[in-house]
């Protein structure tokens, strides 16, 4: 076989290779091959395996692109399946009310919160939106990133939620990491709706999702189901409208109390029911049956101060699958790393090394339904990985320079240091 872009002199190359999404005992097989070589062609993987086989079976082209990995790890290119990335304005002045002392609710109800932000969203212009998101997208390619989910939900009107997602469009067409595109007019209640909200409901399910599939400009449709925001009944009238306009459905649910979130999920086929802080086991069992995959989201709990994170430990034992994501948004989110996420998940949660590492991964990837493309290094699949300096455990050395390159589609598209030749 021939090959135009080889990884090469890796110590190990966690594959997390496999049917997806990974359930239970599962979840910690990482697919680990040692002394190994990841080759591919035109961007697609065409060879995983042994320096040795490697020898045997195939060659690289005379133009090939080699990248030494040093003796250090490789792994697969991290999916993100739940961000906030697409927004204008700053909170930051929020963490310090919050590391004062100040609640979520406290500061919401002062003007804080998801409200602050539609304000300045709204008021961007196009350019402006889509120059601050792509800067934090860049940040997350530098920690590994490529392919993530990106959320409307900062506009709230028909205009501005076309808004968002039309520079989400251009911005996926030219930035390397793959975006999942979701509408989530179903974030917040806006301000001048709060007495009237079966308008606001009605608005979003006559007006909003019409007009989002017919532009094609969302794959999913999310819904904050939570007290104070959407009720499940609300949830299942937009979920309604979103299924027949051929969008996939994924929630918000139980995070800041048990609102029934996963129960939501689980009766509308969600693919995905994210944050689950409160999740009960009546939740996780109806999650696990119908296949819903559990979104966890330590970065946020950790920037509220919640006080406590999802039950990972409980929702892998009940036969849920797992995934990783860091929130990125404007008043929790406030880190881009998934190798954060991951540290976060095994000394907060409770999860190996290889199951925060398959839930950032391939369960990921099944929870943005990219499994089939993205998530794991095999034949067949994208070349997305990501290069580590040293053993791939050390990518929850939180704050340490540990990943030397970024791959997308068999390209370098960031590297901290010359590795290619």
């Amino acid at each position: 076989m021939r090959a135009d872009f080889l990884i090469h002199n890796a110590s190990e190359v966690l594959t997390c290779r496999g049917p997806a999404p990974r359930i239970g005992a599962a979840q910690r097989d990482a697919g680990a091959v040692s002394d190994a070589v990841v080759a591919a062609e035109r961007g697609t993987i065409v060879f995983v395996g042994s320096e040795e086989d490697w020898r045997r079976q195939g060659s690289p082209t005379a133009d090939a692109t080699r990248v030494d990995a040093r003796g250090g790890a490789v792994i697969p290119g991290f999916v993100d399946p739940h961000t906030h990335v697409l927004f204008a304005g700053d909170r930051r002045h929020e963490l310090r009310r919050r590391l004062a002392g100040a609640t979520y609710a406290e500061i919401a109800a002062t003007g804080g919160g998801i409200v602050s932000t539609v304000e300045s969203t709204r008021n961007a212009t196009p350019e402006e939106l889509s120059a601050a998101t792509v800067h934090r997208l860049d940040e997350m390619l530098r920690c590994g990133t490529t392919t993530c989910e990106a959320k409307s939900g900062y506009g709230l009107t028909l205009e501005s939620e076309l808004k968002m997602l039309r520079a989400l469009r251009t911005i996926g067409e030219r930035h390397p990491i793959e975006i999942a595109p979701t509408f989530m007019g179903a974030h917040e209640i806006p301000v001048e709706c709060r007495q009237r909200r079966e308008t606001y409901v009605k608005a979003i399910v006559d007006e909003m999702i019409p007009a989002v599939a017919h532009e094609q400009l969302a794959e999913w449709c999310d819904v904050f189901c939570e007290t104070g925001v959407f009720t499940p009944d609300e949830t299942r009238t937009i979920f309604s409208a979103a299924r027949r306009a051929g969008m996939k459905l994924r929630i918000h649910a139980d995070e800041l109390g048990a609102s029934g979130g996963a129960l939501v999920a689980a009766e509308c086929g969600a693919r995905s029911a994210d944050h689950l802080i409160f999740v009960d086991d009546e939740g996780a069992a109806a999650m696990a049956s119908a296949g819903v995959v559990a979104t966890l989201l330590p970065i946020a709990a950790f920037y509220l101060k919640l006080g406590r994170f999802a039950p990972a430990r409980r929702l892998i034992e009940r036969g849920v699958a797992v995934a990783l994501a860091t929130d990125v948004n404007p008043g929790g989110g406030f880190s881009p790393s998934m190798p954060f996420a991951m540290a976060l998940a095994c000394f907060g949660m409770g999860m190996t090394f290889e199951e925060a590492l398959v839930g950032a991964t391939i369960n990921a990837a099944y929870s943005l339904d990219r499994h089939a493309r993205v998530g794991s290094l095999e034949a067949g699949k994208q070349l997305d990985a990501v290069v580590v300096d040293g053993p791939a455990i050390d990518l929850i050395r939180v704050g340490a320079e540990t990943i030397s390159a970024v791959v997308k589609k068999g390209r370098i598209v960031h590297a901290r240091r010359q590795v290619a030749s």
